[in-house]
């Protein structure tokens, strides 16, 4: 069986922060696959330096090497990373995440392909991300979703007599935490009753302006940090409306996990999202920062609650698709 080297940031036991590496990973061992993971520390420059001493240190033993791109500060271990796998000729492959990569395909074209030209595979978890890379000349790309354990998302049915708003993220100005609020507000401001509860961890300074902004409205909003992953799960079953607000996004797990769990997504109509969410018919799509677009679908939704039910029933459906045993096929196929 193969030996892979996965590089991502590593800092469940640290921060919480539950990222694509540990739900991949241990989904591969259990596929009898060898991996080794790079990196557990919390100082960004000592992640970095141990991320590339960890590709000199597997120069012989890995067959390929994993690397979860991102599109912000991150996006750099990527580029430094695969110029080491690019030195020590060893097969590397970006797992295309981040939501501002197509911004920097365009901004920085030459930085792009050092890494992404020269890689053995892209594996975008989208068509949109395939399709974006495509558009840009790469035709080293390949779509593999985002795999879900549905067998840890309990499907659960839900009442809608109050609304009751998840929004699940990394508090990053990207993801606009704000609107969420402003959303809370509007909807109390006309009389519903309706509670938020936001969940992850800072990334930005973001989480302290956001609990700041909502004081100043004089609105209460629940915030809980970093949660493991059984903890959000557990919580998400006292809600019933799933808010996505990015203003970029490519194909987020939270929003597949709550589409598992039976919540009804509302998210902004930005990057990959109208290709994971069919408006209408298994969740809703509204313009970016747009509070009364969300207000307006969330009334909605809470009025008619036959064709909310139905929403939820399409989207577990859906999700699916991206169940382990569906997905693990694509990816054996590519390291064998």
């Amino acid at each position: 069986m193969k030996n892979i080297l996965y590089i991502g940031n590593q800092l469940k036991h640290r921060t919480g922060a539950i990222t694509y590496l540990d739900v991949l990973g241990p989904l591969l061992e259990n596929e009898g696959y060898h991996l080794v993971y790079s990196s557990s520390k919390t100082n960004k420059f000592l992640r970095l330096l141990a991320m590339m001493y960890a590709v000199f240190l597997n120069r012989k033993k890995a067959d390929y090497v994993l690397i979860d791109t991102y599109s912000t500060l991150n996006f750099y271990y990527a580029f430094f990373v695969s110029q080491v796998c690019r030195f020590l000729r060893l097969k590397y492959l970006p797992i295309l995440h981040g939501g501002h990569l197509p911004n920097r395909l365009k901004r920085h074209p030459k930085l792009c392909k050092l890494i992404f030209k020269n890689a053995y595979k892209n594996v975008a978890p989208s068509n949109y991300m395939r399709l974006t890379f495509e558009a840009y000349g790469y035709s080293n790309v390949i779509t593999i979703p985002n795999v879900v354990n549905l067998n840890q998302y309990p499907f659960k049915p839900k009442d809608y007599d109050t609304i009751r708003l998840l929004w699940v993220r990394s508090f990053s100005k990207i993801y606009n935490p704000h609107l969420a609020v402003k959303i809370l507000k509007s909807l109390q401001d006309e009389g519903f009753q309706a509670s938020l509860c936001m969940v992850g961890p800072d990334k930005d300074g973001s989480l302290q302006t956001t609990k700041e902004f909502a004081a100043s409205l004089n609105v209460k909003v629940e915030f809980t940090g970093a949660l493991t992953k059984q903890e959000w799960i557990d919580l998400s079953h006292h809600y019933n409306i799933f808010i996505n607000t990015s203003e970029v996004d490519n194909m987020p797990v939270s929003v597949i996990e709550a589409m598992a769990l039976g919540l009804v997504i509302v998210s902004t109509h930005v990057g990959g999202m109208p290709f994971l969410i069919q408006n209408g018919y298994d969740g809703v799509l509204v313009n970016p920062d747009d509070v009364q677009g969300f207000v307006k679908a969330i009334k909605i939704l809470k009025v008619q609650t036959d064709q909310t039910i139905q929403l939820t029933l399409n989207a577990r459906k859906k999700v699916e698709n991206y169940s382990w045993e569906n997905i693990k096929p694509l990816w054996f196929s590519l390291f064998e």
